[in-house]
């Protein structure tokens, strides 16, 4: 038989006292006498007792739980952030619990459900590709549980929220090519629902303007994300009469499918078509050539979702939403170099 684990319960029988008198006992509190704390304090530590933080919250109303829903568990992107948002949440007592909708709209729902049938004090979360409607979350909103969107996301005038600058970095990375000496600059971007999608498209176009360069449709496709989306998106930008000579990629998953497809129809990056990702995975280092790529502040994403959540937690009052942009930085290597003069 498995032993149970010692509950506050079992402390409060064995010593004829509340549960919540152990607990203010164990804290040190000072409505709590030095001898019956001694007690209590002595007890636990012979019977090994280790504080539930669930248990501990129930008592409180709060339970110090995090709900975390992340469209995967598998890149080192979302991995990343988490590591962020775990970081500053153990800093402050609280812990976190971990979701993937898998990028499915109803999936995400159920996590969301999921969730809050544990009673967390609240999420921080990243949209699914396939989720294009927001009233799942009205329920939060309303009651104010706290809510933190981060790099997708939605409602930004009603929700807390961390991006980077994606027009910005969109901006960078075509002003890179045309520099390079590349003039048909070609976008593999995602799925038109999500803003990163539009935010990327943007900057694109924005920097075609200022660069003198012409837009055209035929070089914008659209992927959902996949290798095998990717894969298809780059076959059509390469069967145009006028092939691309440069391919910027909505992410790095996208950038590797396109490296993977030039080689495979026998052209070389960059000499016949230069390519950047978005995201710069630990792959972009190791693939050949290395990827040119966009840096995330991965870290610093999770650390700032973590930061607005503790901000709804703590404050009286629900606090007005507070959108945190941080900047990217376009790390240059051989799948861009620039055209021989």
């Amino acid at each position: 038989m498995r032993k149970r684990p010692v509950s506050l319960k079992t402390l409060a029988q064995a010593l004829s006292v509340s549960m919540s008198t152990v607990s203010r006992a164990l804290r040190n509190h000072p409505d709590i006498s030095p001898e019956l704390t001694r007690k209590v304090q002595l007890l636990a530590q012979e019977l090994q007792y280790s504080p539930n933080p669930l248990a501990m919250g129930l008592l409180r109303s709060q339970t110090y739980t995090i709900g975390v829903i992340v469209p995967d568990l598998v890149t080192h992107f979302f991995a990343s952030i988490i590591s962020g948002i775990e970081r500053v949440a153990n800093e402050h007592g609280y812990h976190i619990v971990i979701r993937s909708s898998y990028e499915s709209y109803q999936k995400e729902k159920e996590c969301l459900a999921d969730l809050l049938k544990l009673r967390v004090d609240g999420i921080i979360m990243c949209l699914a590709q396939e989720t294009q409607e927001y009233a799942h979350f009205d329920a939060l909103l309303d009651a104010e549980v706290p809510l933190v969107f981060f790099d997708r996301v939605c409602r930004a005038t009603e929700v807390a929220t961390v991006v980077v600058d994606n027009q910005e970095a969109a901006r960078r990375i075509t002003r890179h090519f045309f520099e390079g000496g590349y003039r048909r600059i070609a976008h593999i971007a995602g799925p038109a629902s999500l803003n990163i999608t539009q935010e990327r498209i943007e900057g694109y176009q924005q920097a075609l303007a200022a660069c003198g360069l012409p837009f055209e449709e035929s070089l914008l496709v659209h992927c959902d994300l996949s290798i095998a989306s990717a894969t298809a998106a780059t076959q059509r930008l390469l069967a145009l009469p006028n092939r691309p000579d440069a391919i910027f990629g909505v992410n790095d998953t996208t950038a590797f499918a396109a490296m993977k497809e030039l080689k495979r129809q026998g052209l070389r990056i960059p000499q016949d078509v230069a390519l950047v990702g978005f995201t710069d995975e630990f792959h972009a280092t190791v693939v050949e050539p290395t990827l040119t790529s966009v840096m995330h502040p991965t870290v610093e994403i999770g650390q700032e979702a973590a930061l607005l959540f503790l901000e709804q937690a703590r404050a009286a009052t629900h606090p007005a939403p507070r959108q945190t942009i941080l900047t990217t930085q376009l790390v240059v290597r051989d799948s861009s170099a620039p055209k021989p003069a």
